[in-house]
């Protein structure tokens, strides 16, 4: 694992831990705080209550007979109510009755204070006279204020287990929700090199995998068929690099030692030399080709610069190829223009490899046809060649292109040829950003490149 990042199923761990510990953090406090309202409301309305009794007992106090009877019938109103206290003072500040269970001037507890006026049936004097007197209602809050303190502590607990509960819970969900991750990691340590050779589709198997998880065994499984076709590509490829080297110098080996067997003249040497500089030849073509293939295929790209006319071009090649078409009795017809950037000197070598192949096969008193076609949309240039003979079946056809691939088992004019031809037109439309195609039917065969107009 890589330093510095976190594993997968830590790091889910500990994300829905943090997310567990936050949401049960916010619900506790939410809790809290309406519990913590509510019961200040329900203070407030108590108290308000109370001043309501009292202002009514206190005004249907001359219903009383005396004012022992009214200090009776207040005592009797604060039984029961311990969380009560209860001061009434005259105009004058003297003292008419008290019963206090809290200093006066404790903050713990909510206060209510007001006047009401009275006939002077408070006084123990014989005048009736009215007043007003001063009443302090107390609540003590020290018993709610215990139930919150009980409340937070229960709530905090209650939250800080049960993140820890939910956090072991989903450590557990975490590592049995990565088991098929695991399963697939096993599957993928256990393939070799010949598994390349099985149905790709059977290569990861997806059954019991979760839905997320089968399209990504899909891709792997495709890119594993991929690889196997490049396995098998690679192996034909050193194959037939094996062949097509071993026999020329199996060639230059036997006329060197046939040379030395015996005393040759000057003219005998220079025969077997010249017979040998052929096959050197075809060697040295052979890796100049798989050289500026190596070079495509590292990604070089192409110098495009402005070309006039693509027939001109076309009949440059032509030319060269005259002797060949002469001999094989074809000849070539253009067929249109198109002035495009582009890398000459690589179109010349395709359009070359391309007319060289169909004079292989085009058969005698036809007429070969460069066809140069441009499109928009989308803007491209078309560069085909066809030419009348053998049709290619069509299992032949997607591997035209591949290095040393004939269609002809037997290696027909192997001498001649080397197979790399049309993969180096796949090389040249790949370096232009282009595709090559080939069609084959009715008599006539068509293959060509297709390259993006800049």
């Amino acid at each position: 694992m890589t330093p510095g990042i976190p594993h997968l199923g830590k790091r889910l761990s500990r994300s829905l831990a943090l997310q567990t510990m936050l949401g049960l953090g916010f619900v506790c406090l939410a809790v809290y705080w309406v519990t913590a309202i509510m019961l200040t409301q329900r203070q407030q309305d108590s108290l308000l209550h109370k001043q309501q009794a009292v202002e009514h007992l206190l005004q249907e106090g001359r219903a009383a007979h005396t004012p022992d009877m009214l200090m009776h019938m207040l005592d009797d109103f604060l039984t029961g109510h311990d969380e009560l206290s209860l001061r009434i003072t005259d105009a004058s500040g003297q003292l008419l009755f008290e019963k206090l269970r809290q200093p006066l001037n404790d903050p713990r507890s909510e206060r209510l204070s007001f006047s009401v006026e009275l006939p002077g049936v408070l006084s123990r004097a014989t005048s009736q006279a009215a007043q007003s007197v001063q009443v302090a209602l107390m609540l003590d809050k020290h018993p709610d204020d215990a139930m919150l303190r009980k409340l937070a502590w229960t709530l905090g607990l209650a939250s800080i287990v049960g993140a820890l509960l939910v956090s072991l819970f989903s450590t557990w969900l975490v590592r049995r929700g990565l088991e098929p991750l695991h399963l697939l990691l096993e599957q993928t340590r256990q393939l070799t090199e010949q598994d390349l050779t099985r149905d790709w589709k059977k290569r990861l198997d997806d059954s019991g995998q979760p839905q997320e998880l089968r399209p990504l065994i899909a891709q792997f499984n495709s890119l594993l068929a991929r690889l196997a076709v490049a396995y098998r590509q690679m192996e034909a490829f050193n194959a037939d690099v094996a062949h097509e080297l071993n026999t020329p110098l199996t060639t230059l080996i036997s006329s060197c030692e046939l040379a030395l067997r015996k005393p040759r003249n000057a003219e005998e040497l220079r025969d077997i030399l010249a017979s040998n500089l052929e096959d050197l030849q075809r060697m040295a073509g052979i890796v100049a080709d798989m050289l500026f293939l190596s070079h495509a295929d590292r990604g070089e790209g192409a110098r495009r610069t402005a070309v006039a006319s693509l027939a001109a071009l076309a009949c440059e090649v032509t030319e060269f190829h005259e002797a060949a078409l002469q001999e094989a009795e074809v000849q070539v017809r253009i067929d249109g223009d198109v002035s495009a950037q582009v890398d000459a000197r690589l179109l010349r070598r395709a359009l070359s490899n391309l007319l060289g192949n169909a004079t292989r096969y085009a058969v005698k008193g036809s007429t070969i046809v460069v066809q140069i076609t441009h499109s928009t949309p989308p803007c491209q240039l078309t560069l085909a060649v066809h030419n009348t003979g053998p049709e290619i079946d069509a299992e032949h056809l997607p591997r035209l292109f591949d290095r040393f691939y004939r269609s002809d088992a037997a290696r027909s004019q192997a001498d001649r040829n080397h197979g790399l031809g049309l993969a180096i037109v796949a090389a040249i439309a790949r370096m232009h950003g282009g595709q090559v195609f080939a069609q084959s039917g009715n008599g006539s065969t068509c293959i060509g490149l297709r390259l993006p107009l800049q």
